[in-house]
């Protein structure tokens, strides 16, 4: 599992390579016919049959206003706990990093930070050793996942987590996460190759919390949760913190094989790079938001999106008359997906518990997403 982050929007034939990716790009061009919104209750219930879902919930926004939602499978294992309210909250993982983006960017726009700053500068701490070539690697390096500094979750590039899972109580600070990368290699030069970091996100919030004296979760409350209306959004910050309310469950086996609940991991590591608890109609809210530029003008807008360098492929889905875009985020035990038109107008929020690897439901929840956005019939 991993949080995953800024990188260019998917094509659907590359979903199973790595749509757990928060991919972003510039808005496409609103077309003038609209198709029907499908049957959300229907695809909830092809993907909670899926092996390895636990529960499923989806809900889709079109103008901003509900138009279908569904809940299907169970709140925990083996099909017990009742359903999962389809209103409920659940983790976002990597759909935290472009809240974490945009809050960072706003204080571009304020003049509070530059993108060719660099990291040595705003976090001293971090120079010295702790991270290489700090004096290097700018803001916008971060953001983009070009400065090269190897990612904490794992040490060999694959999914499994580096650090113990089943610690559910330390806590650990940002420069402690961070410090769990000294010594492992580069991943290239600073700004010439992008390579996927959640440390870039954990700096990225240890910068918004020196430049502004607040706690990154007070700031994304501050600068986003409350003026778009995301009452039931807020930052997971220490342990034992936990999805409030009656929510789903993932799990994850231990050495023995044995499902074990993950409903309190960690909150700890995810500082910056997937901490955010939100719901479908709060995710909905923000993306409407950003693709509709009430966040960030749109030359910031562009360094969120990878401006020249990325961000810009579409490639319509079968049967549809407008782009689809994807993003997503995964966690222990859970997997988030949204699909959206690039104009701001429809957006379709899935949350998935699970006991398997995402990359088996991964491409089940871009089929859900596609009969919703794109109905035959």
């Amino acid at each position: 599992m991993s949080y995953k982050g800024v990188r260019p929007r998917l094509r659907w034939g590359a979903l199973a390579a790595g749509v757990a990716m928060l991919v972003m790009a510039p808005a496409s061009p609103a077309t003038a016919a609209r198709l029907p919104v499908g049957n959300v209750q229907k695809a909830m219930d092809g993907l909670a049959r899926t092996p390895g879902v636990v529960g499923a919930i989806g809900g889709v926004y079109v103008d901003g206003r509900p138009a279908g939602a569904g809940t299907a499978g169970s709140r925990l294992l083996n099909g017990e706990g009742g359903t999962i309210p389809a209103d409920s909250r659940f983790a976002i993982g990597s759909q935290t990093k472009a809240m974490v983006a945009t809050a960072l960017l706003q204080l571009v726009e304020e003049g509070r930070v530059g993108l060719d700053d660099k990291l040595a500068a705003l976090l001293p701490e971090v120079a010295g050793g702790l991270v290489e070539r700090a004096d290097e690697i700018t803001v916008r390096q971060l953001i983009q996942h070009t400065s090269g500094i190897p990612d904490f979750w794992s040490k060999d590039g694959s999914s499994e987590p580096s650090f113990d899972v089943f610690d559910f109580t330390t806590y650990y600070r940002p420069i402690d996460v961070v410090a769990t990368t000294r010594g492992r290699p580069r991943t290239g030069e600073p700004g010439e190759t992008f390579a996927y970091s959640n440390t870039n996100y954990t700096l990225l919030g240890m910068i918004i919390e020196r430049v502004t004296g607040r706690t990154l979760a007070a700031e994304l409350d501050r600068r986003l949760f409350r003026p778009l209306g995301m009452t039931r959004s807020y930052a997971l910050t220490r342990p034992p913190d936990g999805i409030k309310g009656p929510h789903g469950h993932g799990y994850y086996p231990d050495s023995t094989g044995t499902l074990r609940d993950m409903d309190h991991a960690n909150a700890s590591w995810g500082f910056g790079a997937g901490n955010v608890v939100s719901t479908t109609h709060d995710v909905s809210a923000f993306q409407r938001a950003l693709d509709q530029g009430r966040l960030l003008p749109p030359s910031l807008q562009a360094v969120l999106t990878g401006g020249a360098a990325g961000g810009k492929v579409r490639q319509r889905a079968d049967g549809c008359v407008d782009d689809l875009y994807l993003q997503g985020g995964s966690g222990i035990g859970y997997t988030t997906l949204m699909l959206y038109t690039g104009d701001g107008r429809r957006q379709f929020e899935i949350s998935v518990t699970r006991s398997v690897d995402d990359a088996t439901v991964i491409p089940e929840m871009a089929k859900a997403g596609q009969a919703v956005l794109c109905p035959t019939n």
